[in-house]
């Protein structure tokens, strides 16, 4: 199953590439938010996070409310976060 997590917007790291880096679960990583380059990311704003790519802008109470319910999906909450986990751009 594919999950998409949310993450919180810590840094843009570089605005041509449409790079940012984004906390999920504690852990940061630098991911592609090139889908959203319409959308105005700011440091702070919530997206759906999905193997290095964010795929959607949300807003905090989405981004907690969802939180709250994947993390009830037992394994394969832990396999979206270990994919997560192990994610790069580079």
């Amino acid at each position: 199953m594919c999950l998409g997590i949310p993450g919180q917007v810590v840094d843009i790291v570089d605005e041509e590439q449409y790079l940012a880096k984004v906390a999920v679960n504690g852990v940061r990583r630098i991911i592609s938010v090139r889908l959203l380059a319409d959308e105005g990311l700011v440091v702070g704003d919530w997206v759906l996070v999905h193997v290095g790519f964010a795929m959607s802008k949300i807003d905090e109470v989405e981004a907690q409310l969802t939180l709250e319910q994947v993390a009830k999906m037992g394994a394969d909450y832990v396999n979206e976060i270990d994919a997560f986990n192990s994610s790069q751009i580079a």
